[in-house]
């Protein structure tokens, strides 16, 4: 996955609070397991005005043009504003990859659903849970600033306004390691790949009965 550091780019407010996962990608697009391609499909049945179905050319789609992703003010945004319990709903995993392929590289939200939070690290988006009082002063501070922007500083552990004012963050250590060096359950694998080709070049000469062509 990519790595994620700095990260400067202009806020997308969604307000509106328990966002579960059926809204952020729905069901009838779940029809693969690769990571990519579901980003024109993010918050389908919000973001057009027909009712959307795989393989269909979305650029030809009647759009509603009070949601949020088809606002020009908004366009090319990368930082995603969110309400209380943001990911709620079934655990699929393609919800995270949908905001991805979008573009979504940080939520702020005052609380994410567990499993959402944790897919989130593990595909390269940073999910930051902040004080209600903070994600309120910046829902405020958005609508009232065209192409408002933040910049999130995650070995800072910092979120930086265009005033200068810092916000500080906790995050867990592990978790902000493997955003940094881009690493997700496959890549922490892979760091152990001469431990692994060790272990199994032992196990053959240990049993080689194991590894028989004629079992």
């Amino acid at each position: 996955m990519q790595k994620i550091a700095v990260e400067t780019g202009i806020v997308i407010p969604l307000d509106r609070p328990n966002v579960d996962t059926d809204a952020i990608i729905p069901k009838q697009f779940l029809k693969s397991i690769k990571r990519s391609g579901f980003g024109p499909n993010l918050f389908d049945e919000w973001r057009y005005l027909d009712h959307g179905e795989p393989g269909q050319d979305c650029s030809q789609r009647p759009v509603n043009p009070d949601f949020v992703l088809n606002q020009s003010r908004y366009a090319g945004g990368t930082i995603l504003l969110a309400r209380e319990n943001f990911g709620c709903g079934s655990s699929r995993e393609h919800a995270v990859w949908a905001l991805a392929d979008f573009g979504i590289k940080v939520i702020l939200a005052p609380s994410f659903a567990d499993i959402f939070f944790s897919n989130s690290s593990k595909n390269g988006i940073l999910a930051l849970p902040l004080a209600e009082q903070h994600i309120d002063d910046l829902f405020a501070a958005v609508a009232a600033t065209p192409g408002y922007q933040l910049t999130v500083d995650l070995p800072e552990q910092h979120i930086y306004l265009p005033d200068g004012e810092a916000i500080a963050f906790d995050i867990d250590s592990f978790k902000k390691h493997c955003l940094l060096e881009g690493l997700d359950d496959i890549g922490l694998t892979l760091q152990h790949t001469d431990a692994i080709k060790s272990y199994e070049a032992r196990r053959q000469q240990d049993a080689p009965w194991l590894f028989s062509e004629n079992q």
